[in-house]
């Protein structure tokens, strides 16, 4: 498996430095280069945290109670079940370390999946999915649970993750992108 994925739409660059199967689970750890106007919309996961350090350059954290910029130096966790985002608001790319406890199998394999999929001309020129049966399936596999006016798709999206599963779809993106 490519140990660096790089998106093509969005430029942003995933380096796996550590991942769960080499350290048995217990950690997830990543190198990212997030390129200007780059980064997620708001959730929170329930089965792992996320510690946030900055390598290089400013990255912009968002939480349902605060927001503030991590500079070169600073680190941040965000806790289970803590609704966040993180983005790139500078003119320049950002690096940073994300370190995911305990770690996720199914997370590094979304992202290998998102990655791919815009690779492949599936994605819209944001690199989410145009499929929304595999944007139900890279969002439970990453348990990257939406917060805001976005967890009304909640139920929908388990819907069409249970349909994607019985037709097989979850099996052909890991097959396809993840080996």
């Amino acid at each position: 498996m490519k140990k660096t994925i790089i998106n093509p739409v969005i430029k942003d660059q995933v380096t796996f430095t550590q991942t769960a199967e080499e350290t048995g689970g217990r950690i997830t750890s990543l190198l990212v280069k997030l390129m200007p106007g780059g980064g997620t919309p708001m959730h929170y996961h329930k089965n792992f945290s996320e510690t946030f350090a900055v390598m290089e350059g400013t990255l912009t954290l968002t939480t349902k109670k605060s927001r503030f910029t991590l500079s070169s130096g600073q680190k941040f966790t965000v806790e289970k079940e803590v609704t966040h985002r993180f983005s790139n608001e500078s003119n320049a790319p950002v690096i940073f370390t994300t370190v995911i406890l305990p770690g996720s199998t199914g997370f590094e394999n979304a992202l290998r999946i998102l990655y791919g999929l815009a690779e492949d001309g599936a994605t819209n020129k944001k690199g989410v999915p145009k499929s929304l049966q595999t944007l139900a399936v890279i969002s439970t596999m990453s348990d990257m649970h939406a917060a805001g006016a976005g967890a009304l798709f909640t139920p929908l999206f388990g819907l069409l993750n249970s349909i994607a599963r019985m037709n097989g779809l979850e099996k052909k993106l890991l097959s396809r992108y993840c080996i």
